[in-house]
């Protein structure tokens, strides 16, 4: 009698589920033409999949890049991955990162989810300014958070801001101050005049945060070319820096290194950074994979946007990380 019951309980959700997912019809229909409940009927096809007796399989040529997708977010403890595919005969760490950062933020003003967003600058942000389309968001105001170089005048800090607004029909507002200050201004005195006052205010009321980070080598503007001569990138690594988020450097863990150049700099804190309730990490490239993960672990990263090189090397690095601990203990 047991299996009976057991034969009739089995053969009952074979035939809600067969309805549901091969007839297309919904759970109400299903429970009127068998005569049962909502409930049951729904407790039925929980049942299937819990039982494996229901099986989901996706045939596309993109259920690969969203399950690595769902691999990096896990991997790094993070809200959300978007991954642009890169072209890998000629690999470039910022065209296909751009072009996936262009789209997720195209999504973001048309749902009006922000009134403030504060960026950083970079060759990757440049590069998803020239993918955005044109659009009309009067009522948004794009905010840098960090002072800009002479250099690089069509990836500073500066031009990103106002390329922006320029391509969302935005407003914007400038960080009109160098990244680093000359040796001997103070800080406090520098950064007490009106003007910057009012723009630090604009940090704390930020809805979400653009950002970039770059590892401790010439291949990082900022350290090639923008650091004041006193600094050198031998000494940050020695300090045990790995990378930087807004010129703010950092170490594996994600901790800031303490070192002086933190004094002259002029940007947003990271700690304020931290608070702001959307935080896009825009970066890509084999060279960045431990300053991605720091960021993350600091807790500056709700959505990686990355390419499908690195988020092949996140994945790897970090089993390689498992595996060495595992040999150590």
């Amino acid at each position: 009698m047991v299996r009976e019951a057991s034969d009739e309980t089995e053969a009952f959700t074979v035939e809600v589920c067969w309805h549901y997912y091969v007839n297309g019809m919904t759970q109400a229909e299903i429970a009127g033409h068998l005569d049962t409940t909502r409930l049951r009927v729904n407790q039925a096809i929980q049942k299937a999949k819990s039982l494996g007796i229901v099986k989901v399989q996706i045939d596309s040529p993109f259920s690969a890049r969203i399950e690595l997708q769902e691999r990096v977010r896990s991997h790094l403890g993070i809200e959300r991955v978007q991954i642009g595919p890169a072209r890998r005969d000629e690999y470039n760490y910022h065209t296909a990162v751009g072009a996936a950062l262009a789209s997720f933020v195209a999504e973001r003003i048309r749902s009006k989810t922000w009134k403030t967003v504060g960026v950083s600058w970079g060759m990757t942000l440049e590069a998803a300014i020239q993918k955005l389309p044109p659009m009309s968001a009067p009522d948004l105001e794009i905010v840098s958070m960090l002072g800009g170089t002479m250099q690089g005048a069509s990836f500073n800090s500066f031009s990103i801001a106002s390329g922006f607004a320029a391509c969302l029909g935005a407003n914007y507002s400038l960080l009109a101050a160098p990244i680093f200050l000359s040796e001997g201004v103070d800080r406090e005195i520098f950064l007490s005049q009106e003007i910057f006052a009012d723009h630090f205010a604009k940090f704390e009321t930020l809805d979400a945060a653009i950002l970039t980070c770059a590892d401790v080598s010439p291949r990082s503007f900022l350290v090639a070319n923008g650091m004041p001569k006193e600094f050198s990138a031998e000494a940050l690594i020695e300090a045990g820096a790995i990378g930087d988020v807004l010129g703010r450097f950092l170490d594996e863990s994600g901790r800031s290194i303490g070192h002086p150049l933190d004094q002259r700099t002029i940007g947003v804190d990271i700690a304020v950074v931290e608070k702001i309730p959307e935080k896009i990490l825009a970066a890509a490239g084999p060279h960045k994979i431990d300053i991605i993960r720091a960021a993350a672990r600091r807790g500056l990263v709700d959505t990686l946007v990355t390419d499908d090189v690195t988020a092949e090397l996140l994945i790897a690095s970090g089993e390689q990380r498992a595996t060495r601990r595992s040999a150590a203990g």
